[in-house]
């Protein structure tokens, strides 16, 4: 068994138009833009990072804005909710704004005994709200008090047409089964970090997601540093897993894998962070282009929807 990963990292999704994206994010949820950057893969797609005042690992929800992409089709083989966390006593609060900005899909619930408010984003991405008891530093520059402000993420949903093989991957990795209720089993890793939850949601009537705007790419699980990076990419390898060479991403390094449930993982790196090329002070304001893609400033800059106005 693993001891190096300590809970999530970031969570990657597709989306349909930045501005929307970005207005949601923070105007909305009330988080910070950390970084402007593009996609390594298709440098004429923003990618786009929200998160606390410094982008920690375990608050960063990241995003490819497709232009006019189609929607995602919901089903088993994806993450299908992303939770963050906030204060207990707050889903009143949160009710209100969500209403105020005429979020759709909203609803409460509560699962293993905690409140939580349920969302949608622009492109029908599901969102929970959970309140826990949670003294991570809240972003409070988007108008958002400290008092109901967003900690950074709870957990993340699996959901799965049979959870036997995923949930021996999550054990493998370091996380413990704390509790199962009707179809929806809860992982914690102890002593993680306060993103230390994973709960998986099997479904084995339904039917396969299809990727689109408003899924989820991919999540990423957090370690310390490259060592321990390599150190867990050698046990998968040594367990059967095909597991991408490290790949520098300037803000973290990474390596991806496909579980068995068809849910694509990556590892990252804490290291080096999102301040490595711009002052705390103004992360995510100006567009930072990895240096393969730098001699494509002008034609980028000129091309990518400005998100702002």
């Amino acid at each position: 068994m693993l001891n190096q990963i300590k809970g999530l990292h970031h969570v990657t999704s597709l989306a349909s138009d930045a501005r929307n994206n970005n207005v949601f994010f923070t105007n909305v949820l009330g988080l910070r833009r950390v970084k402007k950057t593009v996609n390594f893969d298709a440098p004429d797609v923003y990618h786009l990072y929200y998160g606390d005042e410094v982008g920690s690992p375990g608050t960063v929800m990241t995003y490819f804005p497709f232009p006019r992409a189609g929607r995602g089709a919901k089903g088993v083989g994806e993450v299908g909710r992303t939770a963050f966390s906030i204060p207990t006593g707050t889903s009143q609060a949160w009710l209100d704004r969500l209403a105020t900005f005429e979020v759709d899909g909203i609803a409460q619930d509560e699962r293993f005994g905690e409140k939580r408010v349920l969302f949608d984003g622009p492109d029908g991405d599901q969102f929970a709200l959970v309140e826990s008891d949670d003294d991570r530093t809240p972003w409070t520059g988007n108008g958002v008090s400290k008092e109901i402000g967003i900690r950074g993420f709870h957990s993340t949903d699996m959901r799965l047409k049979d959870s036997g093989a995923s949930a021996e991957l999550l054990t493998f990795m370091g996380y413990e089964k704390l509790d199962t209720k009707d179809n929806v089993t809860r992982f914690v890793m102890p002593d993680g970090n306060d993103a230390k939850t994973i709960d998986i949601e099997e479904l084995p009537g339904a039917g396969f997601a299809a990727q689109g705007a408003g899924s989820v790419h991919h999540i990423a699980f957090a370690v310390e540093n490259r060592a321990r990076q390599l150190e867990v990419r050698e046990a998968l390898l040594d367990t059967g897993y095909q597991v991408t060479p490290v790949i520098d991403r300037d803000y973290f390094y990474a390596i991806y894998f496909r579980t068995p449930g068809g849910v694509l993982f990556e590892v990252a790196t804490n290291e080096p962070g999102f301040d490595r090329d711009e002052d705390t002070a103004h992360l995510g304001e100006a567009l930072k282009l990895p240096s393969q893609h730098e001699h494509l400033r002008a034609k980028l800059e000129s091309y990518l929807q400005p998100l702002e106005g």
